[in-house]
């Protein structure tokens, strides 16, 4: 089956970080879905980034809530592409399902440290993405994407937290239904 020695979720987890079998273990995986989850979890904490990245990408798909704390926690990976699939896999609802994103009180912190802090300019990127839920209903986050799209050393971050900022085009598309017109009609 799909040309592995082994195909236990524990093997095809470690594949993640084979360049040859990533793209067969990570489908493979995903189609597993919840059965692959405690094999997924471990895979967090291996030592090949990889392994981490592609573990996080799958919890983009398949996190529930006992995951969720362990997804967070790779927001301070020490290596920049684990932490741009964190991040990723936190702001993306797309992916989800029927599980609910993280609200603020978990997520909300680690996105502004990195936001404001991150070395790496794509997961500064990545960060404001989740800063940018959180603009309409925190001042902190509409404070930390307006200094970002001021001050960051990136024109791509800039960009991006602008995009995010009060009134930038994603966050007067995010805008909450208002209750009353603003039109004076």
């Amino acid at each position: 089956m799909l040309g592995f020695v082994r195909t236990d979720n524990e093997a095809l987890v470690s594949c993640l970080g084979d360049p040859q079998r990533t793209v067969a273990a990570y489908r493979e995986l995903l189609r597993r879905g919840e059965n692959a989850l405690s094999a997924i979890r471990v895979g967090l904490r291996d030592a090949d980034p990889a392994v981490r990245e592609g573990c996080c990408r799958l919890l983009d798909h398949l996190v529930d809530t006992g995951s969720m704390g362990q997804l967070v926690a790779m927001a301070d990976d020490p290596d920049a592409r684990v932490r741009i699939a964190a991040f990723h896999a936190l702001a993306c609802d797309r992916c989800k399902g029927e599980t609910c994103a993280p609200g603020p009180d978990r997520v909300l912190e680690p996105a502004l440290r990195h936001l404001a802090a991150d070395p790496d300019p794509q997961v500064r990127a990545r960060a404001a993405e989740l800063v940018g839920k959180f603009a309409h209903s925190d001042a902190r986050a509409a404070a930390a994407l307006r200094a970002s799209h001021a001050n960051d050393p990136s024109r791509a971050v800039r960009k991006k937290a602008g995009w995010y900022a009060p009134g930038g085009t994603i966050y007067r598309r995010t805008a909450p239904a208002s209750t009353g017109s603003q039109d004076g009609a």
